[in-house]
C-alpha cells in the first residue's frame, strides 16, 4: 500500500508530520510494505481558500491513504471522490505515522471533523485550517 504524508522538509522517514493537508510544501509517498520513500512537492499550494485541488496537490499520484494532521472538507471530499481513504495522523513523524497505520491504530477523519474557515472555531489540531 502506498501512503502519502505532507511534511514540511523530505528528511525520509523521520520527516515531520505536517499540521495541514492543502498548506503542506510537500508530501512523502511512503510504500508501506517496502518503506521506500518518494517526495512530492505540493503543486497545488497556492490554491484559493476552499478550492484545495488534492489530486494536483499530490501531483497526479493516486496513493491508497492519506494521513493529515488536518485537512479541509473539500480536500477531503476530493480525496474520498478519487478512492482515498483520509486518516488523522496520531504521530510526530512518518516512521511513527506509518507504525500506527500498520498497527490499525488511526482513524478515518471524519466529514464533520475537517478544519473550518480560516479564523474559524475548528476541529483541527493545528488550531487553523
Amino acid at each position: 500500500m502506498k501512503v502519502a504524508i505532507p511534511v514540511a522538509e523530505d528528511c525520509g522517514l523521520e520527516s515531520l508530520v505536517y499540521g495541514h493537508f492543502g498548506s503542506a510544501p510537500t508530501f512523502v509517498l511512503v510504500d508501506v510494505e517496502t518503506m521506500s520513500v518518494v517526495s512530492l512537492n505540493n503543486r497545488d499550494q497556492g490554491h484559493v481558500h476552499g478550492q484545495c485541488s488534492p489530486m494536483k496537490a499530490l501531483a497526479g499520484n493516486r496513493p491508497e491513504a492519506v494521513v493529515v494532521g488536518g485537512i479541509g472538507a473539500g480536500a477531503l471530499l476530493g480525496l474520498r471522490q478519487a478512492g482515498i481513504r483520509v486518516y488523522r495522523s496520531a504521530g510526530r513523524t512518518v516512521a511513527e505515522t506509518i507504525a500506527l497505520l500498520k498497527e490499525g491504530r488511526l482513524q478515518e477523519v471524519a466529514l464533520e471533523h475537517a478544519c473550518g474557515g480560516h479564523g474559524e472555531v475548528s476541529a483541527c489540531p493545528h488550531g487553523q485550517d
